[in-house]
């Protein structure tokens, strides 16, 4: 633990907050596919992310945390956007960690000083308090709600969860969500497990019972076509899932 304290610590003094009103160049870290893997690459046009992070609200100097993030994918577009003064902390889950996942993402960091990979049990993300001004999840809040034995995925509450999110953000902190989009209605557990997605109206509710406030929504990954009756791994929607957007913020 105290390790792990230490290294959080680093990462955050690295790169003391000087934010900017001006919007983080991503654009350019977008285009600079020379310092990004091919394979992340190969994402851009599925998950839009130069309209994705303007929506959310990205800025020079913010120290951001990224969640379920060990692919590097947003971390090799938001550290160079956020610059020098800014630092990107990845979390995730150890159960999703292994050797190579790691020295990969330790070759990332070498190269890319404001970053830093760190990790605990998903069912308890220790990131530390008030130390984050931008938060991303993409893809994952649906799995607070999944249970799975041969993972040693633990059944989570999600309003524990959620604390430890909320007392990790700073005042007037963005968090953005992004997550596949289930039919509205049913047992979120039981959708999860059979489809890995979650209704929307359930992750608004969750989010503001946590304490954070709802500014806006966005159907930049929204697609009509896909039907919400398909696992999202389903060959026929993969990567092609309709998605919702919501940009939350923690109260000053």
């Amino acid at each position: 633990m105290r390790g792990f304290r230490l290294i959080l610590a680093a990462a955050l003094a690295a790169a003391p907050a000087m934010l900017s009103a001006a919007p983080a160049d991503v654009a350019a870290a977008v285009a600079n596919t020379a310092a990004r893997t091919p394979e992340n690459v190969k994402l851009d046009e599925a998950r839009k992310p130069t309209e994705v992070l303007t929506f959310f609200g990205l800025q020079p100097g913010m120290h951001v945390i990224d969640m379920f993030g060990a692919n590097k994918y947003w971390a090799e577009i938001m550290a160079p956007a956020v610059g020098p003064t800014g630092s990107v902390v990845v979390w995730n889950p150890t159960q999703f960690l292994n050797d190579k996942r790691r020295a990969a993402f330790a070759e990332f960091a070498a190269r890319q000083p404001n970053v830093v990979l760190i990790s605990s049990p998903m069912e308890t993300p220790l990131i530390g308090s008030n130390a984050y001004d931008f938060l991303i999840m993409n893809l994952d809040y649906h799995d607070v709600y999944w249970e799975n034995a041969e993972r040693k995925i633990v059944r989570m509450d999600p309003d524990a969860w959620l604390k430890r999110l909320f007392d990790a953000m700073k005042p007037g902190a963005v968090v953005g969500i992004i997550d596949h989009a289930a039919n509205p209605g049913g047992d979120t557990r039981e959708v999860v497990e059979k489809l890995h997605r979650i209704d929307p109206a359930v992750v608004k509710a969750d989010f503001t019972r946590a304490g954070f406030v709802l500014e806006e929504s966005s159907d930049i990954l929204r697609n009509p076509a896909d039907d919400h009756s398909l696992l999202v791994f389903d060959e026929k929607i993969r990567g092609k899932t309709d998605r919702f957007m919501y940009r939350f913020r923690k109260p000053q």
